[in-house]
């Protein structure tokens, strides 16, 4: 290890409970999706305390953060909305009353993905007191509404307040591997239509139910048909969802509907996917069933309604990307030991910064993302500082390497 990663890892060590202590404030904090505001605040105060050359915040009710003023721009993620806690009796403790114990922070968040804001905010500051950057201008991101709608946030960030950086770091959980993709995702709703009639002649009718069912059978067959690529892995469709409609619970149901969760691979798009659907009901028969893609149009906490396609396409940052070949570097130089590349299992703000505006996204975050979204969620405090010191260190790689 040389002396600038030696005098990172160590900066980041002396930072370690400072690091904590702010991960258990915003665990602390609730934070469900379009009720962030209050964690916001926290995130504020702890960006001034750090000494972040500007702090504000978006119409949607993002945090932005801003270290230095070079005339290249490159970007830092970090959701800071969380999922509910779910069954009381799966957790052992109180979610939002987070302690440290047998080296871990415990609490609803601490890994999805709160980890990765108290991380990367102390990145800044030793980025900022240590000097690492020059060349750039780093945005740090804490974003809201992305349990709900991934990548919303970043579809606001850069079509409205025209921010493009040239990288986006997601601080998402990695295990303290390197990520470079993940599959894509889009809701889908199935409509049929039926006759309803008395539920004593149902052969007076046609029962909207029974032609559902039998396109949710015909789904089940097209998942295991659906294409696989070599990283990103299989491609899925699962039905999640099935309701009806009808006059009486004596009458036989004149609508029915599917919710499909679809998981997208490399080489399939929106409409392959629409198009395998309806094929899927033309096989069940039912060929007048109406297939959409569904759309999120909830306020955030600042009364914004930003509606959007619930389409979120796949994404992967090529192996030989330079990016990505830089922060190889910066994690051999700083762990002495050569990174695990791999991709993220579920879905991340990458959808709108790489899958909708090409921007190159890499990831690394503090945590397993076994964790997320499950009971007794708990970060490693070792890796809280082993992420604050790459982030600093990439910066430094990133800066050397533009001259």
């Amino acid at each position: 290890m040389n002396t600038c990663y030696q005098k990172i890892s160590s900066r980041a060590k002396e930072l370690e409970n400072e690091i904590v202590e702010f991960l258990l404030a915003l665990v602390a904090t609730p934070s469900h999706s379009g009720v962030e505001e209050k964690v916001i605040q926290v995130i504020r105060q702890e960006m001034i305390k750090a000494g972040f050359d500007e702090v504000r915040i978006d119409g949607l009710g993002s945090i932005i953060g801003r270290i230095g003023s070079g005339k290249r721009l490159i970007a830092f993620d970090a959701h800071i909305d969380t999922v509910y806690p779910g069954d009381p009796a799966q957790w052992n403790f109180d979610p939002f009353t987070p302690f440290v114990r047998e080296g871990k922070v415990w609490g609803r968040g601490s890994v999805d993905q709160k980890g990765g804001m108290a991380a990367m905010v102390y990145a800044g500051r030793m980025i900022r007191e240590m000097g690492l950057n020059d060349k750039f201008t780093i945005l740090f991101t804490g974003t809201v509404m992305e349990e709900d709608c991934d990548g919303l946030c970043w579809q606001y960030l850069i079509n409205e307040e025209k921010i493009r950086p040239e990288l986006v770091v997601i601080t998402e959980p990695t295990n303290m591997n390197i990520y470079r993709g993940h599959r894509g995702r889009m809701e889908m709703e199935v409509q049929v239509k039926g006759v309803s009639c008395h539920g004593s002649a149902p052969e007076r009718g046609d029962n909207a139910i029974y032609k559902a069912a039998r396109v949710a059978l015909e789904i089940e067959k097209l998942n295991v048909r659906l294409r696989s690529d070599p990283f990103l892995g299989k491609g899925s469709v699962t039905v999640t969802e099935a309701r009806s409609s009808s006059p009486s619970l004596c009458a036989v149901p004149d609508g029915a509907a599917l919710h499909l969760d679809r998981r997208l691979t490399q080489g399939e798009t929106r409409e392959s996917a629409v198009a395998e659907v309806h094929d899927a009901a033309v096989r069940a028969g039912v060929p007048d069933a109406q297939v959409s893609v569904l759309t999120y149009a909830e306020p955030a906490y600042t009364g914004k309604i930003y509606p959007t396609e619930k389409y979120y396409p796949t994404w992967a940052l090529p192996e030989n990307s330079p990016w990505l070949q830089q922060a190889a570097a910066a994690y051999e130089g700083l762990f002495s030991r050569i990174p695990l590349i791999d991709k993220w299992t579920f879905s991340t703000n990458g959808v709108a910064i790489a899958g909708m505006n090409n921007i190159p996204c890499l990831g690394l975050g503090p945590g397993n993302e076994v964790h997320a979204h499950a009971a007794n969620e708990a970060c490693p405090v070792e890796h809280l500082s082993g992420a604050a010191a790459f982030y600093a260190a990439l910066v430094a790689v990133l800066n050397e390497k533009a001259g």
